[in-house]
């Protein structure tokens, strides 16, 4: 898996705010410019809780082309 990718499939709701957030962290700290959350389809709720966290975190982000199951995130 790359580096830059978080996979969320098959993670509990309540296991997704803190892999992300350790995720984005580490991420940060390489110097990326952006990296790539997938949440898959789904139900959506990962997605949600991945969407409000970005939003109250202020990172921007937008959907991967093509994929509404990625997010890419941009870090500077």
């Amino acid at each position: 898996m790359a580096k830059d990718l978080l996979d969320l499939h098959g993670k509990r709701a309540d296991e997704v705010p803190d892999l992300v957030d350790r995720f984005l962290v580490t991420v940060s700290d390489s110097g990326l410019a952006s990296a790539r959350i997938m949440t898959g389809k789904g139900t959506g709720v990962v997605k949600k809780i991945v969407i409000d966290y970005l939003k109250l975190a202020g990172y921007q982000w937008k959907y991967e082309r093509g994929n509404e199951g990625v997010l890419v995130i941009f870090l500077d």
